[in-house]
């Protein structure tokens, strides 16, 4: 049963990753990478617009109960996204700056694209 759910689960998530990536493509951004998995979390998409690399976290939510989308990514999350950009950076080096946005999508598929949503502290 639990498996069943996770697959739907996942299923859902992919569905609304390619969503924000097609909107944020839509707003000039080029897609770089997705599903960047380290032992650290996993990042979503990994974007540029012209000078920056954009790390992406993708959040959906049925309901807005509870804050919605925006509000998961709390403290916690945000030191898992920062340590995987990290894993990231170490692995494919870059003189760009780089910035966490997040993109929190409502469940009439409403998105809420919030640039530079944390600074994350990259080494």
């Amino acid at each position: 049963m639990f498996s069943l759910f996770r697959s739907h689960a996942r299923r859902i998530g992919d569905a609304k990753e390619a969503l924000a990536r097609r909107f944020l493509e839509g707003q000039g951004l080029r897609h770089v990478a997705h599903n960047v998995a380290c032992r650290h979390g996993e990042i979503d998409l990994v974007m540029r617009d012209q000078h920056t690399l954009i790390f992406v976290e993708v959040r959906y939510r049925r309901s807005e109960r509870y804050g919605g989308a925006a509000a998961s990514v709390d403290r916690h999350k945000q030191a898992r996204l920062s340590a995987a950009a990290g894993y990231y950076l170490q692995r494919y080096p870059t003189d760009l700056p780089c910035r966490f946005d997040v993109v929190a999508i409502g469940a009439d598929d409403r998105i809420q694209w919030i640039q530079s949503a944390f600074d994350g502290a990259l080494s």
